[in-house]
């Protein structure tokens, strides 16, 4: 793999110094992980629709951000929220009120789910997006979540993960419990460790390295091997 290898922790510190020192707030830095993971799907041709399941967390927010460009592109997007919208905070519950104002429609699911209605939804999808959890992952994922893998994984679609497939751990490549079995991975500034490992390909697909805008003196820097 022609691209720096990095831990979870190196690559959090990389984006607060991004943050602290250089001064580029964390929405940027969403914003831009979000329009890159939309540019790679239209680049993979996906013609839609597309199902973005988000989480409550930064990953949901990328997911967020990705609904919304994907609609400027054109393609037909779903974007699904399985969380409490009142629980969403920082840059995510940011990208939430961002979409609501512009009147594009998110599906909320805050509670129990209803299992075949979601298989439903999915089944009419090309590719689904998995943006449910990142890299701040730290036991087996839940439920109902751990329902949404199951389905996304029963799903006929494509599945790009947001920088990590869901329920992976990103230094040991290891399962943490139920995970999301994606074609291609959307990772962001350097690859994760545990994304490199071959035991790990069955869940990440491809891998794609995206930029986000840090200051290339700042990867150099925090590169460890």
């Amino acid at each position: 793999m022609n691209f720096p290898l990095m831990s979870c922790d190196e690559i959090r510190a990389l984006e607060r110094r991004a943050i602290e020192e250089v001064g580029l707030p964390g929405l940027v830095l969403m914003e831009n992980a979000g329009r890159g993971a939309a540019e790679l799907l239209r680049a993979l041709g996906a013609p839609g629709p597309v199902v973005i399941c988000c989480g409550k967390g930064n990953n949901g927010g990328d997911g967020l951000v990705i609904a919304r460009h994907l609609d400027l592109f054109g393609l037909p997007v779903r974007a699904l929220l399985f969380a409490d919208p009142e629980s969403l905070s920082g840059d995510a519950r940011v990208q939430f009120q961002v979409l609501t104002r512009l009147g594009f429609p998110i599906e909320v699911h805050p509670g129990p789910l209803d299992r075949a209605s979601l298989d439903e939804t999915l089944a009419d999808a090309a590719w689904v997006v998995d943006a449910l959890y990142g890299t701040g992952l730290k036991g087996p994922v839940r439920a109902p979540h751990d329902t949404v893998i199951e389905a996304i994984n029963a799903a006929s679609a494509r599945v790009l993960a947001v920088d990590i497939p869901s329920g992976l751990d990103g230094d040991t490549g290891q399962p943490l419990g139920p995970t999301v079995r994606a074609e291609h991975t959307a990772t962001f500034l350097a690859c994760k460790r545990g994304l490199a490992l071959p035991e790990a390909r069955a869940w990440t697909g491809t891998i794609h390295v995206l930029p986000i805008g840090l200051p290339p003196r700042l990867l150099g820097s925090g590169q460890q091997g």
